[in-house]
Order: structure tokens, then C-alpha cells, then sequence
């Protein structure tokens, strides 16, 4: 099992910026790539942002390019959304999830890392409210 913990939510001024942070315990040598999601009131959960546990590969949601940033600190098991230029659209619980198996999935293609179902874990999500 693996255990997530977001932190760093908050409620901030449009244009402004935050980092969210996701703490990975438990049996974390078992991870392939941890993602970033988030679920607006009354919207399915969407992809957000991807990273590889274990190599540079990243990827991102169009609507979050040049924007957000996702890294990890693997001494520390933990994941970063550092998110700039915030927009009132971006308000949402971001919730943190992991994955396990990377057989199949496509990290140019974005197939295998899209979906809620493709991740076998998921953290309690953290606030993220951007006021106009």
C-alpha cells in the first residue's frame, strides 16, 4: 500500500501562486509515476499534471502549460505542483494520486496517465480557491 498526504491549498488572489506538496509513504519503491488531478463543484476529477518516479519524463494538461510545474524530491517521497498565474477556473480540490504499473502507458501520448482509473492510490486532495 501506498499513503498520500496533500498539502499547501490555500485561498489566493487571481495572478498569484501556490505549491502543493503530496507526502508518499508506505511502499514507495512500488511507485511508477505520481499525478495530479483536480475536481471542480459539479465537474468530473481531470488530469492535471504526470511525473515519473524515476526519470524526467513529466507531463501536463493543456490547460495548465506553461503554468504549472510538477517535480518530485525522491529523499523526501514527496511530489510538487508549484502553481503560477492562478486563474478563478483553477479552483478545485487538487488531489495527489500514484501509480504503479507502467506497462502500457505512453508518456508522449499521454495514454495510461489521463484517467482516474490509472492510478491505483489517492490522497484526501487539498483546497486550491482562486478569487477574481
Amino acid at each position: 500500500q501506498v499513503q498520500l498526504v496533500e498539502s499547501g491549498g490555500g485561498l489566493v488572489q487571481a495572478g498569484g501562486s501556490l505549491r502543493l506538496s503530496c507526502a508518499a509513504s508506505g511502499r514507495t519503491f512500488s511507485i511508477y509515476a505520481m499525478g495530479w488531478f483536480r475536481q471542480a463543484p459539479g465537474k468530473e476529477r481531470e488530469f492535471v499534471a504526470a511525473v515519473s518516479w524515476t526519470d524526467i519524463n513529466t507531463l501536463y494538461a493543456d490547460s495548465v502549460k506553461g503554468r504549472f510545474t510538477i517535480s518530485r524530491d525522491n529523499a523526501k517521497n514527496t511530489v510538487y505542483l508549484q502553481v503560477n498565474s492562478l486563474k478563478p477556473e483553477d479552483t478545485a480540490i487538487y488531489y495527489c494520486a500514484a501509480k504503479r504499473v507502467g506497462f502500457g502507458s505512453n508518456w508522449y501520448t499521454g495514454s495510461g496517465f489521463l484517467e482516474h482509473g490509472d492510478y491505483e492510490y489517492w490522497g484526501q486532495g487539498t483546497q486550491v480557491t482562486v478569487s477574481s
